[in-house]
């Protein structure tokens, strides 16, 4: 966890040293590449495992059911957060 910790300050730092140097304009069309290569490499090691690919039925039926359950927490916890604090109160004559 440090290591990531201090690739992410590093980052930072290096980030605000250079942020009026021109060639920073790119780095946003850079970092969509590499998040795609990342991804197609993920997919590529997937890909590439036996075990991923036999048992790929129940594992998309196990992220089906994980993803459908986080997305409604997620809704009902956001419906209520908003009914809680931000939904304007009748007022009282």
């Amino acid at each position: 966890m440090l290591p990531i910790f201090l690739v992410i300050v590093s980052g930072i730092v290096v980030g605000s040293l250079v942020r009026n140097i021109s060639a920073t304009r790119y780095t946003g069309k850079i970092i969509g590449i590499l998040i795609a290569l990342l991804l197609f490499s993920l997919g590529l090691s997937v890909g590439t495992n036996e075990q991923v690919i036999t048992n790929f039925r129940f594992i998309g039926l196990d992220a089906f059911v994980i993803a459908t359950a986080a997305t409604l927490g997620s809704v009902l916890c956001a419906a209520w957060v908003y009914r809680k604090f931000f939904r304007k109160k009748d007022k009282e004559s």
